[in-house]
């Protein structure tokens, strides 16, 4: 039989945070991370045929950005999204172009 047990002292939390809200806070940090792989591959892959005069691609990874927190439902999650090194020219502008 299931009871429900109040834990008042919270002798097993952190600062108030229960092991269910940092199980919560992790996977949302795993899901944001995972969709901000795919969405730098999609966009590198979309630019793999452009290359420069010595053939390099002109649209490769470039580590990660820092971290920084991001508020969800879950509260806030600390995020590293990956960085991109976008070498092609706006004709119109002659300004870099940027992935953010």
């Amino acid at each position: 039989m299931l009871t429900v047990v109040h834990d008042n002292d919270r002798s097993n939390d952190d600062d108030g945070r229960s092991l269910l809200d940092e199980i919560v806070r992790d996977g949302a940090r795993q899901m944001l991370a995972a969709a901000l792989q795919a969405e730098v591959a999609a966009y590198i892959e979309q630019f793999a045929d452009q290359v420069d005069e010595n053939g390099r691609r002109l649209v490769v990874r470039n580590g990660y950005h820092h971290e920084r927190d991001v508020l969800t439902a879950a509260g806030a999650v600390n995020v590293k999204a990956p960085r991109v090194n976008d070498k092609r020219v706006d004709p119109d502008t002659g300004e870099r172009q940027r992935f953010s």
